[in-house]
């Protein structure tokens, strides 16, 4: 395609019946918006990539990295072949729904000020994904986040509720800290100035850090609920609820769920460790590293 608007890049790992389903939405959506798509591979060994050239040969290339990256360094294998002024970043366990390309598309081309936007992102059972909008952590929330839990208990409350935003209705067009990286769109220009995913993150933690070097060179994010996605959550890193999730080693699924929680504390350390107060610091990384625990056990007992 001769000078898409749009980049679409595609990050796959041993996904390929839910790689193939996103890549057939987004066939279903090539008259939307003039788009590309890039599917770089994170060294699948279930033959994603031969089955994306020959199913899908309007895409425009398969990136063959031969092992894995991570996601932070393996979407950034895209970027010598991304073409367009805009780029998504889109997950492989996804299903794009009609004009959700077009409308944002056309939302983050009119609003000169708005660097980045994701959509409304719905589980399969249509609730919203939580991920979709997040806050920064501040003492404040990393009090009631992830020690005291009280936006469970208070999923609406102003005050317990503003890690997730759960006192903004999620219909509601407005501007947010974090966007998940599951349907990230951002100005190639923007990406270019701030260097990409930092890819001292391996999975998990990529889109909080890029969040913030958007924001801090004065760009707005903003969560746009008019269109949609739907996210078979944690399908690549070994949490989906389903019938695949026996064919993910349980070693797996630890690595992944322990770097997810690693790239709390890299973040912290990186981005609000001059920020605020030492004492602050360490007591949301004694906080993080309870919640590793939490979660190492968890996988090992239950899988």
């Amino acid at each position: 395609m001769k000078n898409p608007e749009l980049s679409v890049i595609v990050l796959s790992h041993n996904t390929r019946k839910l790689l193939s389903d996103c890549l057939k939405s987004l066939e279903k959506r090539r008259n939307e918006a003039n788009f590309e798509v890039i599917v770089p591979d994170n060294g699948s060994t279930d033959g994603s990539p031969e089955m994306v050239e020959k199913d899908f040969p309007w895409v425009k290339r398969v990136v063959k990295i031969g092992k894995n990256l991570g996601f932070a360094a393996g979407n950034n294998k895209a970027r010598q072949f991304a073409s367009g002024k805009y780029v998504l970043f889109l997950n492989s366990d996804t299903v794009v729904h009609k004009n959700t390309l077009k409308y944002t598309l056309t939302y983050l081309k009119k609003r000169r000020d708005v660097g980045a936007l994701t959509c409304k992102i719905v589980l399969p059972n249509g609730e919203l994904d939580k991920d979709t909008r997040r806050s920064f952590i501040t003492p404040w929330i990393g009090l009631v986040h992830l020690y005291l839990r009280l936006d469970r208990i208070f999923p609406k409350s102003a005050l317990f509720s503003k890690y997730w935003y759960g006192n903004i209705s999620p219909e509601k067009t407005h501007e947010v800290d974090v966007i998940q990286g599951a349907f990230f769109m951002v100005r190639r220009s923007i990406l270019d100035n701030v260097g990409w995913f930092d890819e001292d993150y391996f999975l998990d933690g990529e889109d909080i850090d890029l969040c913030w070097r958007i924001k801090e060179k004065g760009w707005k994010i903003i969560y746009y609920p008019k269109v949609k996605i739907t996210h078979f959550k944690g399908s690549s890193k070994g949490k989906i609820e389903s019938n695949m999730r026996k064919n993910i080693p349980r070693l797996l699924r630890l690595k992944h769920r322990i770097a997810g929680v690693e790239s709390m504390e890299i973040f912290v350390r990186k981005r609000l460790s001059e920020k605020y107060p030492k004492a602050f610091i360490i007591f949301v990384i004694i906080g993080i590293r309870l919640f590793k625990t939490i979660r190492f056990i968890r996988t090992i007992i239950f899988g």
